[in-house]
């Protein structure tokens, strides 16, 4: 089970930014209406799946390099991250790139959804689910506290896997979302449905640094 549940983690935590609207799949539907072609809404997907694939490998990349030269400090230093970062996102909810107008390109999204998955701390998520990965069972007794990534047991495969996991379950989850309002709901919808998924996530990124403490 130790071994099962960070995957599950990551699927969750990729569901979870498919579900969110400000993570790409509201602005997909409102490419699509401007235009007035359900095509449009699809195309727009890819590219915003694209930028969120490159935040969290960038940011797999960076806290692997880290926790691989100073695991036993990462700890404490990802978890206050997670705690700072998380009042921030309380403290500055609205704090969004906004600088891409309605007429962009696929390379606009991408720039777009890679500023907006860092900007909301997407890969800094990920922190406590590295540190879960156990070492392979084949490393000496006294290494198994230690997650796979404090030795560099973490290889390119296994954090491919991850960055791989993790959008894909937002790609699924976002194009669900973009389909539904733009061909059934619509805009209307979240008028009379909304909820505040900065407030949760912000809860989440302060929950997650504290698990990570005592856990």
């Amino acid at each position: 089970m130790n071994r099962v549940w960070p995957w599950v983690a990551i699927s969750l935590l990729g569901a979870y930014h498919g579900l969110d609207p400000s993570m790409g799949w509201l602005f997909a539907v409102a490419l699509g209406l401007q235009e007035k072609r359900r095509g449009k809404v699809i195309a727009a997907l890819f590219p915003i799946a694209a930028g969120h694939l490159i935040a969290i490998a960038v940011a797999v990349a960076l806290l692997t390099s880290v926790m691989t030269q100073a695991w036993w400090l990462m700890r404490p230093v990802g978890a206050a991250a997670l705690i700072l970062f998380g009042i921030f996102r309380v403290l500055r909810p609205r704090a969004h790139p906004r600088w891409v107008a309605m007429n962009v390109s696929a390379w606009d999204l991408v720039t777009w959804s890679f500023l907006m998955a860092t900007a909301h701390g997407a890969g800094l998520m990920l922190f406590p689910v590295l540190l879960s990965i156990p070492a392979p069972s084949a490393m000496p007794h006294h290494h198994h506290a230690m997650p796979a990534v404090a030795h560099g047991a973490l290889g390119v495969a296994q954090a491919a896997a991850i960055v791989v996991l993790h959008t894909s379950a937002m790609f699924v989850v976002m194009g669900t979302m973009a389909i539904a309002v733009y061909q059934w709901l619509g805009l209307k919808i979240l008028r009379s449905a909304w909820i505040n998924l900065d407030a949760i996530w912000a809860g989440a990124l302060i929950g997650a640094g504290v698990l990570s403490l005592v856990v």
